[in-house]
């Protein structure tokens, strides 16, 4: 098959996906589609990086940036202000409930002051903003969980099947090669196998979910969904293969038995046995990679022991880290002399940590690291409150919340326009009921007693579950 062929099925296939998982009883906005796009980009590559346009090849490059991304995400900021600036009262409501987030976002503001480079940190706060202010646009949509849902849909019906087309028929796009070996790893749309390897984690856990969640529905409204999303997860489990990423792989199985086990019967009638499966996963994934009798473990999924030369780089930007208190300033310690040394040492060119929280301590120090896990701990508790709510959405939440913290054990999650750092927020914030629009509750009142339950107070509701029993928010 031509490639020009092949694009033309592969379009028709995508749009034969929207409308087979199309729901015309969830309603949510047209502003959807702009955390769409910036989630999309995120999740895939910058435009200037579709465009091969001037692409980083020196330590300097980082500084300024692309300007044509620059034009791209300030007009999608500058929507996505002018939506919430709409909705005030639910955002300011929102804010107030999850003020841990605020203030991790505010210290972020505060240590550019002693950053070596401010303008340059400055700016990526900017789009760091932007992460924020794209899960408040989905969040105050008329039906936050049905809009999550289509986020993830909207963005996943396209990027997994991109990728399969640009593996299979665009090598250039898809396709990297190894410098010394020349031999192919395969990227996708991504920017990396490793980051394919996340797209695949996040979207097919999405339809493995959506899978799971079908029990309760008639015949006639989840045929066409669950045809949907089983093509994705199909497309999904063999772009884990070319991938060939253990981190993806592990936090995939990781979800998927969080899922699958939240579906039995005796998980359902004893909702502490969510906090053991969650303890438990962390803790053997912490295991397996940090402490000694980890390395079988990691040997057996064809990894050694130093994760691929993963702590040999922890050791050596520990070395290098500034104030131990403060750390070097928001998203500044990649920059300049140090990574000129770094580059100088790596002939991959290293531009994180591969840890998500060492990289946190070197942007933020450990007081970064401590409102970091003030976030966390106040966001997990919403995300249980989620599950005892509503276990449906709420078993979403804590799978993505356990692949979040497990995935930055080896890869830097919590980074601006990172898409794991956006699910992250999405897994933890919650949604009070006085941010969700009175006209919601007039769709049904079947289940309006939960709404007025002291834990569906901070609940990431879901108003639409009185009058979808007969599928969930799609694309």
């Amino acid at each position: 098959m031509s490639s020009a062929l092949a694009t033309f099925v592969y379009v028709i296939g995508i749009l034969g996906l929207f409308k087979l998982a199309r729901n015309l009883q969830v309603h949510t906005s047209k502003a959807l589609w702009i955390p769409v796009i910036w989630f999309s980009i995120g999740a895939s590559r910058m435009v200037s990086q579709w465009l091969n346009i001037a692409p980083p090849t020196k330590p300097d490059d980082y500084f300024e940036g692309s300007p044509l991304d620059r034009v791209v995400f300030s007009a999608l900021l500058a929507i996505g202000l002018i939506v919430l600036f709409s909705r005030k009262r639910r955002v300011a409501s929102i804010l107030r409930t999850n003020w841990p987030i605020v203030l991790f976002v505010a210290y972020c503001a505060v240590s550019i002051v002693w950053s070596d480079f401010p303008v340059v940190a400055f700016k990526r706060w900017i789009k760091d903003l932007g992460d924020l202010t794209m899960v408040l646009v989905v969040l105050t949509d008329w039906d936050p969980s049905a809009a999550f849902q289509r986020l993830l849909g909207r963005a996943g019906f396209v990027l997994v099947p991109v990728s399969i087309l640009l593996i299979k028929y665009y090598p250039a796009l898809g396709r990297g090669y190894h410098p010394w070996t020349w031999t192919p790893f395969y990227i996708g749309a991504a920017g990396g196998k490793n980051e394919l390897g996340l797209l695949c984690v996040i979207f097919g856990t999405a339809s493995l979910w959506h899978f799971f969640g079908a029990r309760g529905q008639t015949e006639e409204a989840r045929r066409g969904r669950l045809i949907a999303h089983g093509v994705i997860l199909v497309m999904a489990l063999w772009l884990f293969w070319m991938a060939d990423s253990v981190t993806s792989w592990s936090c995939f199985f990781m979800a998927a038995g969080f899922i699958a086990a939240t579906s039995l019967g005796a998980l359902n009638r004893k909702p502490v046995m969510a906090h053991l499966l969650v303890a438990a996963m962390l803790c053997v994934s912490f295991c397996a990679v940090f402490l000694d009798f980890g390395s079988g473990v990691i040997e057996s999924m064809g990894r050694d022991p130093t994760l691929t030369g993963r702590t040999e780089l922890w050791s050596r930007v520990l070395g290098m880290a500034g104030n131990s208190l403060v750390g070097t300033g928001f998203e500044s310690f990649w920059l300049g002399p140090r990574m000129e040394e770094l580059w100088r040492i790596y002939w991959w060119h290293p531009n994180e940590a591969h840890n998500g929280y060492l990289e946190v301590y070197l942007n933020l120090g450990w007081l970064g690291v401590a409102l970091l896990a003030l976030l966390l701990i106040t966001g997990y508790r919403n995300a249980i409150a989620a599950f005892r709510a509503d276990r449906e959405t709420g078993t979403l939440r804590l799978a993505y919340f356990v692949v979040a913290i497990t995935y930055n054990f080896t890869e830097s999650g919590i980074r601006i326009m990172h898409p794991m750092w956006i699910i992250l927020l999405f897994s933890i914030m919650a949604v009070p009921r006085a941010s969700i629009p009175e006209e919601v509750f007039q769709f049904g009142s079947t289940e309006a007693d939960q709404f007025a339950e002291p834990e569906a107070e901070l609940d990431y509701v879901t108003p639409h579950r009185a009058y979808t029993r007969v599928g969930r928010g799609s694309v």
